[in-house]
């Protein structure tokens, strides 16, 4: 049967990673995002606004996709703000195809506060979680945005008789300019400041990160998982966690980042160094660099997102994820982590987006 998938978030880490693996596969992919995405010219574009239901529905009535993948969120100041935000986009969406009743399945990207609760109460005592984390454990007594989406969903997918799947990575690693979480990216901005001005690549975080096993989750990896789910019955109605499959320590992996940008590597120093504020004033540095080596984003604010990185760079324990759920149904993709950073290094170098 012809496979139309609607990709919500498309200009994201998430959302972009995902198209490519969708158009690798042979689907036909539509693209829905507040801009059209530079670099993807196969896919057909809708403009739209998640949070405007009339203009949604108008600009979706001639859109019957089989497949949704939710890849987007809008960060907001308190976390009763981000649950009645983003529970909306996910139920504008929703309802704006509902009358098509062509939508088979929803896949729903949320990600790891799923287990250590929302910015407000990060990885707070009251509510650090076993790990590895598994998709068994229950919800926190906690309010968080991603549950909210998730209500969204199982209540359209009760409505509209479609399945879906919850997919939870760890922290992104790719390519995405604008974006709200973007750990990789920042950490090779920062390296460039340090190079460009010889200060130290000092790692920021905590004593539990630097020392502790962790992971992260590569945007391709992230994608093969979703179109695996898609295409796989046994995945319906399942949540499932998704990372590279290997380990790391920050303290392994710290040197190794320095050393592609040639600078000095300096490890947790007893305290936690918060990023945000040792490149609170780097902008006009940036704006600097850029001109100097024709780089073509010269927002600072638009390539690092330094106080995401610190929260998780800044966790007082570590952090593993199991991914059992989709290893027992058969999902056998695997991704080097040093291999995943140096990727999006060479790829932000040769996109000009640092030196």
């Amino acid at each position: 049967m012809k496979r139309t998938a609607l990709v919500v978030g498309v200009t994201g880490i998430g959302g972009n990673h995902a198209a490519r693996e969708l158009l690798a596969q042979g689907w036909d992919v539509i693209g829905l995002s507040r801009r059209a995405p530079r670099d993807l010219p196969q896919v057909r574009h809708i403009a739209a606004d998640l949070l405007d239901p009339a203009a949604l529905g108008a600009a979706l009535k001639d859109v019957a996709p089989t497949h949704v993948f939710i890849t987007t969120w809008m960060r907001q100041d308190t976390e009763a703000e981000n649950i009645r935000v983003n529970a909306a986009l996910v139920r504008n969406l929703l309802d704006a195809l509902s009358s098509h009743k062509s939508v088979r399945h929803v896949a729903l990207v949320t990600g790891l506060k799923h287990y250590l609760g929302p910015f407000e109460a990060y990885a707070s005592s009251g509510t650090l979680p076993d790990t590895p984390l598994r998709e068994s454990q229950p919800r926190l007594a906690l309010e968080i945005f991603y549950y909210a989406q998730e209500d969204e969903v199982y209540a359209a997918a009760e409505r509209d008789r479609f399945t879906w799947t919850i997919h939870r990575p760890h922290t992104v690693i790719g390519l995405a300019v604008g974006n709200a979480m973007n750990l990789g990216t920042t950490l090779a901005v920062y390296a460039t400041i340090c190079k460009e001005t010889g200060r130290p690549f000092q790692f920021p975080g905590s004593a539990a990160q630097w020392n502790g096993m962790s992971d992260v989750t590569d945007a391709r990896m992230l994608a093969k998982q979703l179109v695996w789910a898609a295409d796989t019955d046994a995945s319906r109605n399942e949540a499932f966690n998704i990372v590279n499959g290997d380990v790391f320590r920050w303290s392994w992996l710290w040197p190794k980042l320095a050393a592609f940008f040639g600078v000095e590597a300096a490890g947790f120093n007893g305290t936690v160094q918060p990023l945000e504020a040792a490149m609170a004033n780097d902008a006009p540095l940036w704006r600097d660099i850029a001109a100097r080596h024709g780089l073509v984003e010269a927002d600072l604010d638009r390539l690092a997102s330094a106080w995401h990185t610190d929260l998780d760079l800044g966790r007082p324990l570590e952090v593993m994820t199991d991914m059992s759920n989709s290893r027992r149904l058969g999902f056998t993709a695997y991704q080097a982590t040093d291999t995943s950073f140096f990727d999006l290094f060479e790829r932000l170098r040769a996109e000009r987006l640092i030196p």
